[in-house]
Order: C-alpha cells, then structure tokens, then sequence
C-alpha cells in the first residue's frame, strides 16, 4: 500500500495563494464568508487576540471577492465549502487592504507622517494591482507620490474605481495597533497624542470618516475591520458609526482559533504522529471562549502550529513545549500595569484564577484605569477568556497552562522590581530543584525561596501576602527549572490541589511527582501551627485517595507551612 502523503503544515504561513496551491493544510473555515455576506449590515468589526488566524481569514476574503481572481476561483476555493456554495458576491470587488501595525507613535509630527505615508502607499500599491482596468494609473501612482496628499489618496482611489464602475471592499487589519502603543506608553504624552490623532480633526478620524462617506455612496460596499481590542471604537464613534460589532457573537465564536476536531484533522493532514505529543494539548493550547454559548472552546493556532512544527521537524516529542513569541504578551502585561490599580487587579486575578466581569464591548482611552476596561482588555488580549455564566455575570479564567505561565513570569518580575534585596539565581535555583527531583530532597528549594526571596518581600509585597501570593512566587520558580510542569488547582474528587509537580515529559526517568499543600500562618498567631500541619495533612490524605493519585507509588506529599515571612517548617505525612 503507497505510504500517505502529507500535506505540510502552515506554521508562520498566513498568505492563502501559497497554502492552497503549495500543499499545505488549509483549516477550512470559508463558511464564515457565507455566514458574513448573509449579515444585514455590509459594514463589519470583528476582533481576537494576536496570533489567532485573523491575516489568513482575511487573505481567504481577498482572493474570494478580488476581482482580478475570478480565473482562479475553482483552483483556490474549489475543495472548500465556500468553493461548492459559492455565494452572489464573489469576484465582484477591488480589494482595498489596509494595515496598519508598524507606524511611528514618537511625537505627533511622526505619526502624523508615519499615517499619511501609510495610507499612500496603500492606495498606490491598489492602483497598481488593478492597473489592467484603472486608466492613466502610472499617471495616478505619480501624482501620489509627487503631491504626497496622505489620507486624501483614499479619494483618488475612490475616483478611479468610480470611473470604470466597479465598488471597493475594504479590508483594515491592525486598526488599533498605534493605539494599543501610544496606550502602552502609560503617560500624559502617549494620551494626549492618542486623542490629537482619534479625537475632533485628528487624521485617524478624518481617514474613518472619508470611509464612512464612502460606505454612504456605494461606492464602498463592505468593509471589514479588525485589531486586538475595541478601544477605539468609542473615540471613533461619530466618525465611524457605521460598522456591526461580530466579535461576542455566539455564532462566530469559532471562526477563529482550531476546535479540537479540526486540530485531530490537522494531526492526520499534516503528519503528526500522537506517539510524540507528550503533554495535555488541551491544557496548554485550548481553552478560549469568547460567548457563554458558543459552541466550542476554541485552540490558540499559533500555539498549536508551533507545537505540531517541532514534531514534524523533530519527529520526536519537543523540547520547547511553551512558544518563546508569548513574551511579546509578557511585554504588554507589563506595560498595561503600571498603575497601582492595575497591578493589584492582576495580582487578585493570578491569586484566584480569574475573576467576576463583564465584558465590555467599547470603551475609550479615558477609562484606561477604571477596573472594568482593564479586565475586558485582558479578555481582548487573550490573556482571559469566559469560564462561565455564575451569578448573572459572567466569570473569566486564564485560558491555559501557556497563558498561566505569562502571569507567574510577571509575578517574578515584579517581586524582584519591588524588592532590591530578593536574590534569584536561576542557576542556584535548578540545582534546588533538580535535588528535590532526583534525590527527593525539597530542603535545598525551600531554604532557598525562604532565605533569598519570601524573607526580603518588602512591605509592599506583605500587603498581598496569604497561601495564594506565595503559591504563585513557588510556582513560577518552579516552572524556570523545566524539571516539573507545576500545576495549580488541580481539580480533584476531594478539592483542589495547592502544587502538583509533575513531571516533565521530556524527563519521564525522574523518579517522584509531588503534591504540596501550602499554609500560611501570621507570626503573630504561630500557635495555631500544629492545627495548621493537623488540617495540611488531611488534606493530602484525600489527595492521595483521588482518583488522579489513587495506588500511585511515584507521588509524594509535602505540607510547607510558613509563619510569618521568615520562617517555614515542612513535613511528609505518614498515611496509614
């Protein structure tokens, strides 16, 4: 029988020509193009975090509606849903796209060139694509560049695609990227710009509202515009008002993001062997909901391709399970908590694993420190996501280990910026770690932690101190070893765990897994400490009796109990 051939896998790939007619594995999605072109408004925003597939959804728009594609359509949309329920608009429009990440937000002056030069460029690149139909377009192309008109070259290609009768679909990706940066800047002249350039006569309004007249004549029949958080939307209001918000609808929760049956599709397309995968894929990658009801929780792609890409290229399971591009996330996080309010939110939600909110849908820059938006923007960013409906709001949880590893990263960062006198020595810090693993020994760890950070916690960081706060500082220092996958709240029959240590796939000769639970006692009530060690070992009895760690004779049990912040003492219950 001829071996199966493989079809290769689209990782950092979003250009749909090249995936279709170059045999990679194309997740299909088009039945979302259907589902849009259905909706009554043809003016449509539509948002999800980085990395989810939204430069390839719109490639897939591209070549469905371009014009200059029609030859082409059964070659690139024939094996595809859309291909065999082709919908009355296909082929129809010239594709006007617009991205803009990338622009320079150092002063006004800057941006303002930056955006102008932009949106020139674009508008040349389209009159060059449809030069076959456009006249005079070198002559136009010219003109641009010669008179730099900035925004005002969007009427030129209005003009020219008016005068040969055809209508523009306009795609924007990256709407709020200047945004998100001059945001990140935390202070007065990142806000003052932001509203110069958005607000009154600024020329990000001035580019919407030449859209907006557009979309009125016709002339614009669709657009389609996207971005990571709807922060603009607000400020934009009366220059844009135009667009339907899709991004909470229930019915196009999964139009982004893989659902664990197209991910099993993409393992037998593309190769990936199951042998190899050695970790919880829905534990790591999985977990995104962006309504109550949608009908599936939904993979990060990227985090997925990046996953299947070391095994194919490896053909063994990977080294790196986490992909390194989540410290980009690791960089917002930091920029977005620079105020007091923010930082404790944050510290409250890694401590709980998650919090009571809603989502807002819209918002302004002048609610950046209000409790509401930053919660919906780490839903936004993809550093939350729905949990469930509970009290007639909704809860929001971390979405994966990946994501949860981003917070305890942010936790480490922070404690040592706060506290000049914490030491941490990775390299000292995977030797503790290493004997706790091979040796069964936790006294070199603890000693560690104890002495060199929990001990040197300034006031400040005492102020958040309980068992969670100090959970959070175990863990991260644990997951830096790459020793153990540190677990936390591991749901089982009995409760939920403080730390389970598990072993790292990649290491299965380690002889011990471990379950810790974690007390905290004040050193002002130290008496109550044998209660303390009385409660911690019952609690790991009935850990023990799960169905997780039932008849397992590679799991030990430790009760840490610290009182106050420089003193701890530790034991492993004798079960009968």
């Amino acid at each position: 029988m001829e071996a199966k051939k493989y079809k290769r896998l689209p990782y950092g790939n979003s250009d749909f020509r090249s995936i279709i007619l170059e045999n990679y594995a194309y997740v299909d999605k088009t039945q979302y193009i259907e589902m849009l072109e259905q909706e009554s408004n043809k003016n449509q925003f539509f948002i999800r975090p980085r990395k989810f597939g939204k430069s390839l959804f719109f490639m897939t728009l591209s070549y469905y509606y371009d014009l200059n594609e029609a030859e082409n359509f059964d070659k690139l949309f024939g094996d595809l849903y859309i291909g065999k329920h082709p919908t009355p608009e296909r082929n129809m429009y010239a594709i006007l796209k617009f991205d803009f990440s990338g622009l320079d937000t150092s002063g006004e002056e800057q941006f303002v060139k930056s955006f102008s030069g932009k949106v020139e460029l674009t508008v040349c690149d389209f009159i060059d694509t449809y030069r076959t139909i456009i006249p005079d377009s070198a002559t136009l192309i010219q003109e641009i560049k010669q008179r730099q008109p900035g925004i005002g070259s969007l009427q030129i290609a209005f003009n020219a695609i008016k005068s040969v009768g055809k209508q523009l679909y306009i795609i924007i990706d990256e709407y709020d990227h200047f945004a998100n940066d001059l945001i990140a800047m935390g202070d007065r002249i990142g806000k003052n710009l932001y509203k110069a350039m958005v607000a009154a006569n600024g020329i990000v309004r001035d580019f919407y509202e030449r859209l907006k007249d557009g979309a009125k004549s016709s002339l614009v029949n669709r657009t389609f515009i996207t971005g990571i958080s709807p922060v603009m939307l607000d400020d934009l209001t009366s220059g844009y008002n135009i667009a339907t918000v899709l991004t909470l609808e229930p019915q196009y929760n999964e139009m982004m993001g893989f659902t664990q049956e197209e991910v099993e599709w993409l393992m037998r397309e593309t190769g990936v062997e199951e042998k190899y995968i050695n970790v919880d894929m829905q534990a790591y990658y999985n977990g995104y909901l962006f309504h109550k009801d949608g009908a599936h929780r939904v993979y990060n792609p990227a985090m997925m391709l990046y996953f299947f890409a070391q095994i194919i290229r490896r053909q063994q399971p990977p080294e790196d399970i986490i992909d390194l591009n989540l410290k980009t996330d690791y960089g917002r996080l930091q920029k977005l908590t620079q105020n007091d309010s923010n930082r404790a939110m944050l510290i409250r939600i890694v401590k709980d694993g998650g919090i009571i909110s809603d989502i807002l849908k819209k918002f302004s820059i002048d609610m950046l420190n209000d409790d509401d938006y930053f919660v919906s923007l780490l839903f936004y960013m993809g550093l939350l996501t729905i949990d469930k409906e509970e009290y007639g709001t909704l809860r929001l949880k971390i979405p994966n280990y990946s994501i949860r590893t981003l917070y305890w990263e942010y936790i480490a960062r922070l404690t040592k910026a706060n506290n000049e006198n914490v030491l941490i020595d990775f390299s000292t810090m995977k030797i503790a770690v290493r004997e706790l693993a091979y040796r069964g020994n936790p006294t070199l760890f603890l000693d560690y932690m104890s002495n060199n950070i929990i001990s040197r916690l300034s006031n400040r960081d005492l102020e958040n101190f309980d068992e969670k706060y100090l959970k959070i500082i175990l863990l991260n220092n644990l997951f830096q070893s790459l020793l153990y996958v540190p677990i936390t709240e591991m749901e089982v029959s009995t409760g939920y765990t403080d730390i389970w240590l598990k072993r790292s796939p990649l290491l299965p000769e380690i002889p011990w897994e471990w379950v810790w639970e974690i007390k905290y006692v004040k050193k002002s009530n130290a008496k109550s400490v044998k209660e303390t060690r009385k409660e911690a070992s019952a609690q790991l009895e009935k850990y023990r009796q799960s169905h997780l760690f039932a008849g397992r004779t590679d799991v030990r049990y430790l009760s840490v109990i610290f009182i106050g912040k420089d003193k701890y003492e530790m034991s492993e219950p004798r079960f009968s």
